[in-house]
């Protein structure tokens, strides 16, 4: 699958549109996946698109990604961003090169969300833009791989 880029998104991402959207927007979570098709499209990428609230399922989808040779992952580990050292270590391990995306700007917020264990194994981070930091994350991520710096 190198002409697939996965795009995972963690916990309570399945709300979007209706979770506190003077943060998140009102755009859903269908919305995000019709315009990460999009971006990825333009690049001659196919995507799996796939959202869970448990930790070990984003794990075995980065594993996967690895396994299947996917030209890459986007990842919104959401608030595992800032715990999870075992999505670290998936990234780490698969040596997929993966682009870290937020909706809200991580760095302007909460001082406990400014630490992420993602970035520690992320080729880049795109925060702040809302949805369509997923494009740009895309279009990043595509941008690394033609010129061989994944």
């Amino acid at each position: 699958m190198p002409d697939t880029l996965y795009v995972i998104n963690g916990p309570n991402l399945n709300l979007l549109g209706t979770r506190e959207p003077e943060k998140y927007g009102r755009s859903t979570l269908a919305d995000v996946e019709a315009l990460c098709r999009g971006a990825a499209a333009r690049h001659g990428y196919a995507v799996e698109f796939r959202q869970s609230n448990h930790e070990g399922e984003l794990v075995d989808w980065i594993q996967e990604a690895g396994h299947k040779r996917a030209a890459g992952i986007v990842l919104n580990a959401a608030a595992y961003t800032h715990t999870s050292v075992a999505i670290f270590d998936a990234i780490s391990a698969t040596k997929v090169p993966t682009i870290e995306v937020h909706i809200t700007n991580i760095h302007a917020r909460e001082p406990f969300r400014h630490k992420s264990y993602v970035s520690m194994a992320a080729k880049g981070l795109v925060c702040g833009f809302g949805i369509d930091g997923y494009a740009l994350a895309i279009d990043g991520l595509a941008a690394l791989v033609k010129a061989g710096r994944s």
